[in-house]
């Protein structure tokens, strides 16, 4: 019997909120404030629990115009027939790099990064699942910075046998389309523990790249136009940069509708809706009209384990959605849709002892850090945290200077006791896939909070890029030697 093209995911209608701005961060002497004990938690939990379930109602939106935008973006998207997904037509070879990928097989090649004859070609494995059936191309990608150490170690998972062997979940056999595996691209960075390729640039600053062009570019060139190029999605998974940790998070451009179905359906709770930079690789995806997001979770030269499984948990998520392999996605009770955020500096120089990490709830008022200096004894300076939110980034770095940047702040307003629900003893936000398998759930009962404000500096991470030599998600800081 024929089978029809995979169905798009079903969208949930947006509700909107307007953060609070915060404003600067308060330098006063003081002792940490005592957090609120979790004893209540349970109890709102259950409350949650036996009520009946209403949609979220925001006091404040997003502003009109990108609200429409989203909204008129999502009514025009084409979700039609695919003729190339038609399973009445049967699978054929895959053809990756003049090499053949049989329906049903799973294959490891070899790719050189420069095409060279004299010198280090750079050759990185590319896996590729070929499915007995037709459906969509999926791409994965990890280690575009050499230091991040998220992504390969997500890929390395996804490849083990307790993935691909038969009846498990990426099982050839059982797989509609192309899956493609890319655990680590910037191979040079991967061997010296750097970010950057051996020229000192980021790769994430050069796609699609030029075929004469510095080396950085003809690698993002080659791999653009040999790889990347024809595939449908693209999941790009990345860790923060040296100096701080990230809170698992997904990174899209909302108004870009194949954008907004992955984002969605990587199942966890907070989405920065965000324009990709220039020389971006989700940036110069999106242009040609592949779904793209990047996700963030952990930090440089350290493996995060949740923020792995979280990552694993995700890609898994988008395959069963779009239909790839078998099952039902999972999905979070509400999901936190930021198009701005709130900066937390340090007021003074010296030494940073940092009170929360990347996932705290914090309340308005608590205490999230301390800067003191060894050479005046006594004298300590807190940084308050300006309302109730989440901090979905942290400073790891103990060093710092008057306006240095130390937490990435997401202020909550009025749906604090619903993110405060989902915390464990330590008042840490418990993502999605984090712990155990969630519920399914239906696409109608997933609440959404989107949280007004703008990026400054014009992207997520901007702010870094002054205080640190680059930002985290996938390159928007301009390396200083370019």
């Amino acid at each position: 019997m024929a089978e029809s093209t995979p169905p798009q995911p079903v969208l949930g209608a947006d509700s909107d909120e307007d953060p609070d701005e915060g404003g600067p961060v308060k330098a006063t002497k003081g002792v940490k404030t005592a957090k609120k004990t979790s004893k209540k938690t349970p109890k709102k939990t259950r409350k949650k629990k036996s009520t009946v379930k209403k949609t979220v109602r925001v006091a404040h939106e997003m502003s009109a115009d990108r609200r429409k935008e989203i909204k008129q973006a999502l009514k025009d998207h084409d979700t039609g027939k695919r003729d190339e997904w038609d399973r009445s037509s049967g699978q054929k070879n895959h053809i990756v790099m003049r090499k053949r990928v049989k329906p049903g097989q799973m294959r490891t090649i070899m790719v050189d990064l420069l095409d060279v004859d004299l010198g280090d070609s750079w050759p990185i494995p590319v896996t590729i699942i070929h499915g007995h059936r037709p459906g969509p191309t999926v791409t994965i990608t990890g280690g575009i910075h050499g230091d991040e150490l998220t992504g390969p170690s997500a890929c390395t998972h996804l490849l083990s046998n307790s993935m691909t062997d038969p009846g498990r979940p990426l099982d050839p056999a059982h797989v509609a389309g192309t899956i493609r595996l890319i655990p680590v691209i910037n191979l040079p960075g991967y061997r010296n523990k750097s970010r950057y390729f051996p020229d000192g640039r980021d790769l994430n600053r050069e796609f699609p790249g030029r075929a004469k062009g510095n080396t950085t570019s003809r690698v993002a060139h080659g791999m653009w136009n040999n790889i990347i190029k024809d595939t449908d999605y693209l999941i790009d998974l990345h860790s923060a940069a040296k100096g701080r940790s990230n809170m698992p998070q997904v990174r899209a451009n909302l108004a870009d509708p194949p954008s907004n179905i992955i984002a969605k359906a990587f199942g966890i709770e907070v989405i920065l809706d965000s324009k990709p930079p220039k020389g971006s690789l989700r940036r110069c995806a999106m242009e040609e009209g592949i779904g793209v997001m990047t996700y963030e979770g952990g930090g440089a030269d350290n493996l995060d384990h949740e923020s792995v499984q979280v990552a694993v948990h995700g890609v898994l998520n988008i395959l069963r959605s779009l239909h790839l392999i078998p099952g039902n996605p999972s999905r979070p009770r509400f999901r936190i849709l930021a198009s701005g955020s709130t900066w937390l500096r340090a007021a003074e120089g010296g030494l940073l002892d940092m009170y929360v990490g990347p996932s705290s709830v914090v309340e308005s008022g608590e205490v999230v850090a301390t800067v003191s200096d060894p050479a005046v004894p006594g004298l300590t300076i807190d940084v308050i945290a300006p309302g109730d939110g989440l901090m979905i980034c942290t400073a790891t770095n103990p060093h710092v200077t008057a306006g240095t940047p130390v937490g990435h702040f997401l202020p909550l307003e009025k749906h604090a006791e619903l993110v405060r629900s989902q915390v464990d003893e330590n008042m840490m936000f418990v993502v999605s896939g984090s712990t155990e398998e969630p519920v399914w759930r239906e696409e109608v009962d997933v609440d959404e909070i989107s949280l007004k404000g703008e990026w400054s500096g014009g992207s997520v991470d901007a702010e870094w890029q002054h205080a640190f030599t680059g930002d985290s998600e996938s390159g928007e800081a301009t390396p200083r030697n370019d």
